[in-house]
């Protein structure tokens, strides 16, 4: 074979020493290290391969270099430049420096090849083979690792140098060791050097392996690993090196976070547990969580106090939110109370109100006017109390509550804490979580709260808890009784139209690219949408029918030669399709027997209507519709009224021969409440005396089975839903009056309200009946039927 001439490119070797006959994988990424590569590809694949004194230090000079190497061949080179190569190089002959220069950023090389002497003679030879292999099999057995395949590659093997090199080369040596082998010229010196290295190797791994055995046997694995770690603190103590556990860095964040003494103790205790247990447990990664929420959590930060600014407040609120006068109004007189007493104490209010509303943004804004955090959590859907409370510990996978994750997030003991849809709490087979909320949300209670997980109480007295609800249905009472109700209304149809100019047009165009000089949205659109598109007592849906009206004209706005885009009047049959709701109350067909009535929902006031119908029967009452047992005894009272007194109004019915139906469209909704009571009396007495009501009239309240009209729920709500809905007068209680004060003015001025006491009222307004007023003098003999007296006012 020859080898190159003249200077050939090193390639310094760290934590690695090369010999003759030895094939090595050798990582490369050095810059001096890549050029020398390149170079190399440039004299056959040949390379000189010198192992460096200091393997931390980069190589300057020859200096740093060993004197003795091996020439070496490249066979294959994988990798790029960014990640490095993997270079297999396979040692040739052992070589000497004889000079050495950096010329062009890698060192190159003048050398002198050495020859190995063979001072032994051919049965020694054998001799010192047959103990290398056995000392080398004993070591390859001490060894905790699957290590057949490297026996068996040592059997086949029968050149003494040969193996020499290859054990040396795969032995766990020092670098100068393995370096002395390599400048070893004789057979016989390296080969009792090599024997006497492997003896010590084969010593230390039997003391090794007794020592595992002890350890197994005796504390288990956990143990035998908490004392290797003690020794090698004890090791890095005496060489003077700091080392700082993990516990160590819990207990000075522990000390640092400012616990009440009850918590701080059970930190340390945490602490100290961790320091005792072995970090492959699995109670020691249960510690460690533990910890982290502990030192985590806001125990002593709060928000700097500052002296509320009533004014500051109202801009703020109506910054963020249109119309809401009266929630305005009693967010305001809440705050200035809290700034007469300057007690540091939370508060606990409850928006509830329609879906869209803004009841959880009031929270937002309530957090901006107090300069505190916010935090929102919803409990919608939540059936176990360990959602609330948090799970113990001793269950895998445990995790706090979500009162103490938000405080966690929160960063401060008195932030803004949201509860959104606290109505929407299940009861499951685990537990009840409104009754976990009991604690939560009790002055008196709460400033100890105690989560399973965290196993110690916190101090929630100073949060300013503010939940929101639908409906007061879903709540239990206890949980109700610790909370401030403030009713939040829907919204007219002018806050809705100030709404979406003010609001929401702008953060739809912000959200698809958009800018004002891209597309006008007038305002003769935005009515159209509201009235013809949306039905509801929120903004909810009007914010979607907005964002869809951006994205069919984003694509407009990309083609546009002239801006902004404007949409029209017109264009929206194309965008959002056909019309969803028009007045149909106005365009009714004037029917006996259909009534329009108003209804409270969870999700604002609606209108409904109530259909009856007369049939050849036995007298019995049909009810269809989803209805519940109160609206059923409603209709029930309705007809036993209309049969005492339908004579007063026209020819006698003789009812046991006809069946009256009384349905309430629509049929896949459930609906109960006593408030259709003078809708279904009314709709019965249009279907008797063949007379149809106004739809542009509609009604709601009670009625008893002595004829009076009982005052009703949502009269707001209610009276917003008939304006929505193109509805001109609308009939309600007289006891209901003093609810009027709550509906918007212009809301008002566009209704005719009537105002009742008594059915003779209602019948009156809806059907212009008026009944004779009878000679109260006149006696009645028995059996002799006269007609029931309406009051002299109404007649």
């Amino acid at each position: 074979m020859s080898f190159p001439i003249g200077t050939v490119a090193v390639l310094p070797l760290r934590n690695s020493v090369l010999y003759p006959g030895i094939t090595q994988i050798i990582r490369v990424g050095r810059e001096k290290s890549v050029k020398a590569l390149h170079r190399a590809f440039e004299q056959k694949n040949w390379i000189l391969t010198f192992a460096q004194k200091n393997q931390s230090k980069a190589v300057e000079t020859m200096n740093d270099l060993y004197p003795i190497g091996v020439l070496a061949k490249i066979e294959d080179v994988k990798g790029s430049k960014e990640s490095g190569y993997q270079v297999t190089i396979r040692g040739n002959k052992k070589v000497k420096i004889d000079d050495i220069s950096n010329l062009h950023g890698y060192f190159e090389a003048r050398y002198e090849t050495l020859d190995d002497v063979a001072d032994i003679d051919l049965p020694t030879q054998q001799a010192l083979l047959g103990s290398l292999k056995e000392l080398s099999k004993d070591i390859l057995k001490l060894i905790p690792a699957n290590t057949e395949a490297l026996t068996e590659g040592l059997e086949s093997i029968d050149d003494l140098p040969s193996l020499v090199y290859l054990c040396a080369a795969h032995a766990d040596f020092p670098i100068p060791e393995k370096q002395k082998i390599l400048e070893t010229l004789t057979l016989k010196e390296r080969t009792f050097s090599i024997l006497g290295l492997l003896q010590e190797l084969k010593s230390t791994l039997q003391v090794q392996a007794e020592i595992r055995e002890k350890l197994t046997s005796k504390f288990g694995q956990s143990h035998r690993q908490q004392i290797l770690r003690e020794q090698l603190k004890t090791i890095k103590e005496e060489l003077g090196e700091e080392e700082t556990s993990v516990a160590d860095d819990y207990q000075k964040k522990v000390e640092e976070a400012n616990m009440p003494k009850e918590a701080l103790d059970l930190a340390l205790q945490q602490v100290d547990r961790l320091n005792e247990i072995n970090n492959a447990s699995p109670e020691y990664h249960v510690i460690r969580n533990h910890l982290d929420l502990m030192v985590a959590l806001p125990w002593s930060k709060s928000a700097p106090e500052q002296e509320i600014d009533l004014e500051k407040a109202r801009q703020i609120l109506d910054e963020d939110h249109e119309g809401l006068e009266k929630i305005k109004t009693r967010i305001l007189q809440h705050l200035a109370v809290m700034k007469l007493k300057k007690d540091k104490k939370g508060s606990i209010l409850l928006f509830i109100g329609p879906p869209g509303v803004g009841k959880t943004s009031l929270g937002q804004s309530i957090a901006r006017a107090l300069g505190k955090k916010y935090t929102r959590v919803s409990v919608g859907g939540i059936r176990d109390d360990a959602e609330i409370r948090g799970h113990r510990r001793t269950y895998i996978g445990s995790l706090p509550g979500r009162i103490i994750n938000g405080i966690k997030k929160a960063g401060e003991n008195n932030p803004i804490f949201v509860l959104d849809e606290i109505d929407k709490l299940s009861r499951g087979f685990s537990g009840d979580p409104a009754s976990a909320l009991l604690e939560v949300l009790d002055p008196e209670q709460n400033n100890s709260f105690l989560d399973h997980y965290l196993d110690v109480g916190f101090d929630l007295s100073k949060v300013f808890f503010i939940a929101t609800a639908n409906s007061l249905e879903g709540i239990p009472g206890p949980l109700l009784d610790r909370m401030e109700v403030i009713e939040v209304s829907g919204y007219t149809t002018a806050e809705k139209l100030a709404i979406a100019k003010n609001h929401l047009v702008s953060k739809q165009l912000e959200e698809h690219g958009l800018t004002a000089n891209d597309l006008l949205i007038s305002t003769d659109v935005l009515m159209k949408v509201i009235t013809s598109y949306t039905r509801e007592a929120g903004v909810r849906e009007l914010q979607r029918k907005i964002a869809t009206i951006c994205r069919a004209s984003s694509e407009k706005v990309l083609k546009a030669v002239v801006k902004p885009i404007v949409v029209t009047v017109g264009d929206l049959e194309e965008i959002l399709g056909q019309e969803r709701f028009y007045s149909e109350v106005t365009e009714n067909v004037v029917t006996p027997g259909v009534v329009t009535g108003l209804a409270w929902t969870p999700v604002g006031g609606d209108i409904l209507f109530v259909e009856s119908a007369l049939m050849p029967g036995k007298g019995e009452l049909i009810i269809t519709g989803q209805l519940g047992d109160v609206m059923k005894e409603s209709a029930q009272i309705a007809l036993s009224l209309i049969k005492s007194r339908l004579p007063l109004f026209g020819p006698p019915i003789d009812f046991s021969k006809q069946d009256v139906h009384i349905h309430v469209p629509a049929g896949a909704i459930p609906k109960d409440g006593p408030s259709a009571g003078v809708t279904m009396l009314t709709s019965m007495a249009s279907l008797f005396v063949k007379k149809g009501v106004s739809p542009q009239l509609a009604m709601t309240g009670e009625i008893t089975l002595r004829g009076s009209v009982m005052p009703v729920g949502g009269i707001k709500e209610k009276v917003l839903a008939a304006h929505r809905a193109g509805v001109k007068e609308i009939l309600i209680p007289r006891r209901n009056e003093k609810d009027l004060k709550e509906v918007p003015q212009e809301i008002k001025r566009d209704l005719k309200v009537h105002l009742v006491d008594d059915v003779q009222g209602v019948l009156k307004v809806a059907l212009g009946l008026v009944a004779p007023v009878p000679n109260t003098s006149m006696k009645i003999s028995e059996g002799e039927q006269k007609p029931f007296a309406f009051p002299a006012e109404l007649s």
